[in-house]
Parts: structure tokens; sequence; C-alpha cells
């Protein structure tokens, strides 16, 4: 017969309603000491995906903001020794899968790029051009889940999940 399957193995996966069919492969890649990045004790590979909201979970990333975001995330996180490896921006979400060392909390991390893109967004968008606080343009908390070897499936679920939400959306529509 057929050997056990291996977590991972499985071509279905959705972070919201359960699981689905994908056509994504799951295939596992041989890796080499060279594909990972190194600090000066360790070999490494820490990808994460992250997913938070704007607050209340209004339609707010749009337009000019949406096409600036994906600069200022990409910045903050090389700021903190980061990377964004894949990313999307949908109108009431961002989906996101960075590579973060492992001597950085993740928490930190996403922390920091929030917090950071809410001033950036005020200053830019709102008008702001001095220090402030109390400007509040995400949501508390997010998701995160470890990628691990099934990076290709979540990297791919990421770039297609505008096309996915509209995909749902019409089934529930029944159209």
């Amino acid at each position: 017969g057929n050997p056990p399957a291996l977590p991972g193995d499985s071509p279905r996966f959705d972070l919201y309603v359960g699981r689905r069919e994908s056509s994504i492969s799951t295939k596992r890649r041989r890796f080499t000491m060279q594909d990972y990045q190194s600090l000066s004790h360790s070999r490494w590979d820490c990808k994460y995906h992250v997913v938070f909201i704007p607050k209340k979970r209004k339609k707010r990333i749009f337009g000019a903001l949406r096409q600036h975001l994906g600069e200022i995330f990409r910045e903050l996180a090389k700021q903190k020794e980061s990377q964004i490896v894949e990313g999307h921006l949908m109108g009431d979400h961002v989906h996101m899968c960075i590579s973060i060392p492992p001597k950085l909390a993740v928490s930190h991390v996403v922390g920091y790029i929030k917090g950071k893109s809410a001033i950036a967004i005020a200053r830019h968008f709102g008008g702001r051009s001095r220090n402030f606080t109390g400007e509040v343009f995400w949501a508390r908390g997010y998701f995160v889940s470890t990628v691990g070897l099934d990076e290709a499936m979540v990297r791919a679920y990421i770039r297609n999940q505008e096309e996915e939400d509209e995909r749902y959306d019409q089934m529930k529509l029944g159209v």
C-alpha cells in the first residue's frame, strides 16, 4: 500500500474555515546548509505566517495606502534584521510570510511593524508631521503560525488569498 502520510503532505489548507482542496504542490524540498541563514553560532530558517487586521476590521487598506504599505513593511522588517518573504494586502487584513532571526521574539518584530507602520500611515495619510501618541490603525493582536518546510504552500496561499476570498464570497452568495 501507500506509505503513511506525513504532516504537511495534505494538499488541503485554510486558515479560517477549516480545510479546502488546493492544487498547491506539497512535495518536500531537500535543504543544504547553504540554504539557511546564519548568525555567529547558528544556522537558521525561521519563517512565520502572520495575519493582522485594521481596528474594527474596517476595509481601510486601499488606493495609495495599499501601494505605500508594502514598502513601509519591508523597511520596518529590515530595521529588525527580518525580511518579508511574501505578502498580500487585502481591504480588511494583511497576510505576510516573514523571516525573523531566532534571537528576536516574533511578538517584538510584529509589534514593531504594526506600531511604526501606524505612525507612518498617520504621518503620510493623516497630515501629522511630529511625534505623537494615541494613533491606532491596527487592531490589537495578530495570528501567527510557523511555516517550516511547507513554505511554498504558505507562500502560494498568501499570493492567491484575494482570489480565494472572492471565490468563497461567491460560494456564500450562491453565485
